[in-house]
């Protein structure tokens, strides 16, 4: 397998007064209806682990199988099927609303409990001295949908185990839009398997669901993301910030270690990038810096230029330098 750093060019640079300080390398790509690349930087065949940007594709199968319809479900569930959330109190409650209504708990839920993003939450929590709960892991939606979808199925509780109906589904989903035979998984933070593939074949995916039918459930999730950028991540988040940015036209969804998707309907165009190095700072520069460049978001939206040529500030509020898109995306 190649290295992840073969062939990576340069996507975001740090200035300091007049020096460059750091450079975060990357790939990226951009595809259209057809599956063919538009434009890329680096290596398009670079293998990688779409982490939490692959959950729209994961979400594919609660609406194909027919457990969204069976449980009435709406595009803020959806949202939250999506989402690597907060924390935050509106989505604990919506969350929670949706266990209830599938006759599950929280320990029904195989993603490990984690603390909340939310900072009033957190504070609340500790000094409440109440310990997190399952429910407050970002994925939490995810895994909501898949013991929906496990529900419907009729299939056991150990819905991550890779081997399970669910994740056979989830499987199949993903080898089905990104047009190639994964070559394996690792495990992400939830416990989940995190399906392999080229960065081409996640680029392919998103255009697929930006050039699906309106009525597929590929819409109805791109769709629910671009509406409720609340839901799908939180208050001073890229994505949601972004979203909003940009009017509910477009969705977009951050993966750990500094992945990042689009998926743009308007442009039936659909956009995957990894830097290399893991640096969220770098991931949230690039992909505005290319929604910019495919006429997505505003270049000169307040929101855009805090990602694309965001000031950075010391400790007394002196403005030190910047972030910037390097020249490769301009």
């Amino acid at each position: 397998m190649t290295h992840p750093a073969h062939g990576a060019v340069t996507l975001t640079e740090i200035w300091r007064g007049p020096f460059l300080e750091s450079a975060h390398q990357g790939h990226a790509v951009v595809c259209d209806a057809t599956g063919q690349i538009v434009e890329s930087w680096g290596e398009p065949g670079t293998v990688v682990l779409p982490r939490s940007s692959s959950k729209m594709i994961q979400a594919l199968p609660l609406i194909q199988s027919g457990a969204a319809a069976a449980h009435s479900l709406t595009p803020e569930h959806f949202a939250l099927a999506c989402a690597s959330h907060q924390g935050a109190q509106v989505h604990t409650d919506k969350v929670g609303t949706w266990l209830d209504a599938i006759g599950c708990a929280d320990d029904d839920f195989k993603c490990g409990p984690q603390e909340s993003r939310d900072i009033d939450v957190r504070d609340a929590m500790i000094r409440a001295h109440e310990s997190p709960c399952r429910i407050h892991n970002n994925c939490s939606g995810k895994h909501t949908g898949f013991l929906t979808l496990a529900k419907h199925l009729g299939a056991g509780p150990d819905y991550v185990n890779p081997d399970h109906p669910v994740q056979k589904a989830c499987l199949e989903a993903f080898e089905r839009v990104t047009g190639e035979t994964s070559p394996g998984f690792g495990i992400d933070g939830c416990s989940a398997p995190n399906f392999a593939c080229t960065l081409h074949g996640m680029a392919r995916a998103m255009a697929h669901f930006a050039a699906a039918d309106d009525d597929s459930a590929e819409a109805l999730l791109h769709r629910a993301m671009a509406h409720h950028p609340d839901l799908v991540a939180g208050e001073g988040r890229a994505c949601t910030r972004l979203m909003r940015a940009m009017n509910g036209k477009v969705a977009i969804k951050t993966g750990a270690e500094a992945f990042f998707v689009a998926i743009l309907p308007d442009q039936k165009m659909g956009v995957a990038l990894k830097i290399t190095d893991g640096s969220t700072r770098a991931a949230e520069c690039a992909i505005a810096q290319i929604l910019v460049r495919l006429g997505a978001l505003d270049p000169n939206h307040p929101e855009a230029l805090a990602y694309t040529n965001g000031p950075i500030r010391n400790w007394d509020g002196l403005v030190t330098g910047h972030m910037r898109a390097a020249p490769a995306l301009l």
